[in-house]
């Protein structure tokens, strides 16, 4: 099975479970009045949608180049990482909203063992779901998997949360009933939306990143450049260094300084081995290699003094 074809199987995985999920706990969630519950059913629903924008980012990220996208179109998954990011922060507020208006008006919540099992099985189903979007968004370097993943793996902490927030107040209810413990239900509730609103941010300050075109992370520019310096003494130098990263392609461009004398099938040899070196190492990688003559005044050894440096 190719990258495009493993990635819209777990995106179509995780539609799937976000819809059942979200009908669960909306039912649960009306049918005991719990706003912690009701929050999960948004944060849920709000999964559902940046699960369906990754579905169709990953699909549209794996359509080859063509005549108005010529670098591909690799970008679809960081767009779906950032709106996915924005539809976090707009669960969150509603989240806070309901929260603060249910500890202004507390209202009494009943039938919690059926919130718990729910948010439970939400809790277990998330993981398996979530541990399946990183596995598959790691091996095929997919921004909107591993956004996704991100996603549902809050939706872990936040319903297991709820549920042991749910048993709490039940077992308070049972054993002290003449304490006022309606506060926890929308307590967790805001708990719930800090971490979301926490998620939020470092998903959608990384997208954004990649959108401005922000160069690879420094491990894999240290990497990179480590090849081309173990080319030497083939290779002289290499400047006006630069990459940057389209959802899972990258793009690396450089000018390599190469001895004046050196055949034209030479020098190409050369670009071809490094070009080859590091598609290695970083699949789906293109590499742009501008060569230039040494000009010969550091006496073989260059010291940066030349023309090209001073240019």
């Amino acid at each position: 099975m190719n990258h495009s074809s493993k990635k819209s199987r777990v995106a179509a995985l995780s539609v799937a479970s976000n819809t059942t999920l979200v009908v669960f706990k909306l039912i649960v969630g009306l049918f005991t009045g719990a706003v912690s519950i009701l929050s999960e059913a948004i944060h849920s629903g709000v999964d559902l949608i940046a699960a369906l924008i990754a579905f169709f980012a990953v699909r549209a990220s794996g359509k080859p180049a063509d005549d108005r996208h010529t670098f591909g179109h690799g970008k679809f998954e960081n767009l779906s990482a950032a709106i996915e990011g924005l539809l976090i922060f707009v669960a969150a507020g509603w989240i806070i909203y309901e929260s603060i208006n249910k500890l202004i008006f507390p209202e009494p919540v009943e039938n919690l063992q059926w919130g718990i099992i729910v948010m439970g099985v939400s809790a277990i189903t998330n993981l398996v779901i979530s541990h399946k979007l990183f596995h598959v968004g790691r091996e095929t370097d997919s921004a909107a998997l591993m956004a996704d993943g991100w996603h549902l793996r809050t939706d872990v902490w936040t319903s297991a949360g709820v549920a042991v927030g749910l048993a709490a107040y039940m077992l308070g209810k049972w054993y002290w009933p003449n304490i006022n413990l309606l506060w926890i239900d929308p307590v967790i509730a805001m708990g719930v939306a800090g971490l979301i609103i926490k998620a939020a941010w470092e998903l959608t300050s990384e997208a954004v990143t990649y959108l401005l075109d922000a160069s690879l992370p420094v491990e894999e520019e240290k990497a990179i450049t480590h090849l081309i310096d173990h080319m030497a003494p083939r290779v002289m130098n290499f400047h006006n260094f630069k990459t940057r990263k389209a959802g899972s392609e990258r793009f690396v461009e450089f000018h390599l300084v190469v001895e004046k004398d050196l055949t034209v099938k030479d020098a190409h040899d050369i670009c071809d081995e490094i070009t080859s070196q590091i598609k290695i190492q970083f699949p789906r990688t293109e590499v742009m290699i501008h060569t230039e003559p040494c000009l010969d005044q550091c006496g073989g050894k260059c010291q940066g003094t030349c023309s090209i440096f001073e240019a």
